[in-house]
């Protein structure tokens, strides 16, 4: 009976704190109204398009922000007259400014020839927002990159992530060029298509396994721990 007892209670003390937040922004010329949890983007207002957008993965279900679009627009009147006080009254305050402190790019899958995949450029711990990041393949420029708006870290910083379509071919080189107010060149990382038709997994799925298995023994030790404290009581 106890150790029932002591099961039911180990049901009830694994659990998770989650973090969320809403970050409102903007210049003279520029806006963003965004909403994260956990250090993902939930959603983010584009202005351009008049709307929210949700860039979650297709397999999950997106919680939405009803008349979200609406409400972005009056927090942007408010927050330029706040932008006007504080101009005034911060004038001759030097501006921080803080390089990347890393530049990485990996793709989201394992590589296969031919197999379409996506390029990921994430850079982070930069201030102030935003940077540029530009694409190219076998030094030719390309376009139809996408980036999120700057992701506020713990530290006051951001992190901002762009990505680009492709399918990957022999001997393809791609690069992607990060330039920010406080870098006085850009910064280059390269991604060689490997010749062999598979290249190292990509560092996201990587992260997620080892983060599970984190988790997973954590559990594993909590519960061992309240059963031997159960035959110890029993």
């Amino acid at each position: 009976m106890k150790m029932k007892e002591l099961l039911l209670f180990l049901s009830y003390v694994l659990w998770v704190l989650h973090e969320d937040i809403h970050i409102i922004g903007c210049s003279d010329s520029d806006g963003e109204d965004m909403y994260g949890l956990d250090g993902e983007e939930k959603a983010y207002t584009d202005f351009n398009k008049q709307e929210m957008i949700y860039p979650q993965p297709p397999f999950v279900d997106p919680m939405t922000y009803p008349g979200g679009y609406e409400s972005a627009v009056a927090n942007q009147q408010i927050c330029r007259a706040n932008l006007k006080v504080d101009s005034k009254g911060m004038k001759d305050f030097p501006l921080k400014r803080n390089a990347p402190s890393a530049v990485m790019i990996y793709t989201r899958d394992e590589v296969e020839f031919g197999e379409n995949n996506t390029l990921i450029c994430h850079v982070t711990g930069f201030y102030p927002a935003p940077v540029n990041v530009s694409w190219t393949k076998n030094e030719q420029k390309v376009t139809g990159s996408s980036i999120n708006v700057p992701y506020p870290n713990k530290d006051g910083t951001f992190t901002q992530i762009s990505r680009l379509q492709f399918t990957p071919q022999q001997g393809d080189i791609y690069s992607c060029a990060v330039q920010h107010l406080a870098l006085t060149k850009p910064e280059t990382k390269i991604y060689d298509v490997q010749a062999t038709g598979q290249s190292d997994p990509g560092v996201g799925p990587s992260v997620f396994c080892g983060v599970g298995l984190t988790v997973g023994l954590l559990g594993v030790a909590a519960g061992t721990f309240f059963l031997i404290k159960g035959n110890e009581c029993s």
